[in-house]
This record gives structure tokens, C-alpha cells and sequence, in this order.
């Protein structure tokens, strides 16, 4: 569970770097969407029969980081709409 984590903000902060412009996302936002994309990622490598979705493997990896990117951005979209109406 550790390394889940680990891996989680480490996807997510490369996820975060690869994201172009400023997100306003804290630490744990980071952590959550890192550790969402690694089981989607883990996922999609498992459906191609890379191994298991709990292995950690090159193609899991950056499937993992490339679905980061698109939570990072989508979740970036869902709060700036917000932020926008409130200020």
C-alpha cells in the first residue's frame, strides 16, 4: 500500500510537469489523481497482456502517466469553471 501511494504522487507530479501552465492542485489532489491513473493505467497495460495491473512495468507506466495528464487537466477544467462562477 506504501509504494501505491509513492507511485501515486510520483505519476502525479509527472503528470503535473507534462501538464502545460499553472494547476492549482495541492499535494493530495496530486497524490488522488496519480493513484487514479496508475490503476487506469495498470488497467489498459493489463488488457494488452503486459502482466498484472498491481506489477509495475514500462507500458503500465506511462499508460499511467499519460491518464494523470488527462485527470490533471479535466480535474484543472472542473475547478477553474468553479472558481470562476464563485469569483
Amino acid at each position: 500500500m506504501f509504494g501505491f501511494i509513492i507511485a501515486g504522487l510520483v505519476i502525479g507530479a509527472l503528470a503535473r510537469l507534462f501538464k502545460s501552465g499553472r494547476q492549482d492542485l495541492g499535494i493530495l489532489a496530486t497524490m488522488g489523481l496519480g493513484m487514479v491513473g496508475s490503476i487506469i493505467g495498470g488497467t489498459i497495460a493489463w488488457v494488452l497482456g503486459t502482466g498484472s495491473i498491481w506489477e509495475l512495468n514500462i507500458l503500465g507506466f506511462v499508460l499511467a502517466v499519460v491518464a494523470s495528464v488527462l485527470l490533471v487537466g479535466t480535474a484543472e477544467a472542473l475547478t477553474g469553471s468553479r472558481r470562476k462562477q464563485l469569483g
